[in-house]
């Protein structure tokens, strides 16, 4: 189920969301331009929770920044293609509305929280871990909690691929993202404590973040699961 995009317009120009796509774009070029050291770059600006957590130093010529900064660098970092596409289209669709619904300054402050809870809910569990955790899906997964609450019945556009026909439907908002939370719990629990690969963890935590701090930071006016 990929979502392609919501029928929900706004009346205001989302310019945080989409600074913040743009500048994830221009890191990844970044990333790219850096060859084979790149992974230098990882080690660097991506999370890593021995040394945030767990007491543990990178060696001097690796710490670019302090340590608690890594937390915020690491939201800007991906991993290929796949990880960066695939994270700009989910915050694409729907943070504009989310967005709209709190102001820009809020919802950058927004952002910035949900992808911190995340980084806990994936560090604090493992602090003795050696692998960075880097991307920006963390904090988009508060976007998309928060977009469950607001407008959980907006119509969103979804291809299902069925071998090599791509079927699209439009269905509502709660049933895209419900399924997406369901998944990250099935494939969580189906991980387990299996090092690297995707931040499972941190996705729940920044979409639980994303729908507990989404009445603190809409605006009063906006009310959240609407009727129809």
């Amino acid at each position: 189920m990929i979502p392609l995009h919501d029928e929900n317009p706004t009346r205001t120009t989302p310019y945080v969301t989409i600074g913040i796509i743009l500048l994830c774009v221009l890191v990844f070029f970044w990333e790219l331009s850096l060859g084979k050291r790149v992974e230098l770059a990882v080690y660097s600006l991506g999370m890593t929770p021995a040394v945030v957590f767990g007491g543990k130093q990178l060696l001097p010529e690796l710490s670019l920044v302090p340590e608690w900064m890594t937390i915020f660098t690491s939201m800007f970092l991906h991993g290929g293609w796949m990880h960066l596409i695939g994270n700009m289209l989910y915050l694409w669709i729907f943070g504009d509305n989310v967005e709209e619904a709190m102001g820009s300054t809020r919802f950058l402050l927004f952002y910035l929280v949900c992808g911190v809870f995340a980084v806990l809910a994936q560090g604090l569990p493992n602090p003795d871990s050696v692998i960075p955790m880097i991307g920006a899906s963390g904090a988009i997964s508060g976007v998309l909690g928060a977009y469950l609450l607001l407008y959980p019945h907006a119509r969103v556009l979804i291809m299902i691929p069925l071998g090599f026909y791509p079927y699209t439907t439009s269905v509502p908002a709660g049933l895209v993202l419900g399924f997406w939370f369901l998944l990250q719990l099935i494939s969580s629990a189906a991980s387990g404590a299996q090092p690297g690969g995707v931040a499972f963890s941190a996705h729940i935590g920044g979409f639980l973040a994303g729908m507990a701090l989404i009445p603190l930071f809409k605006y009063r006016h906006i009310p959240l699961l609407p009727q129809r």
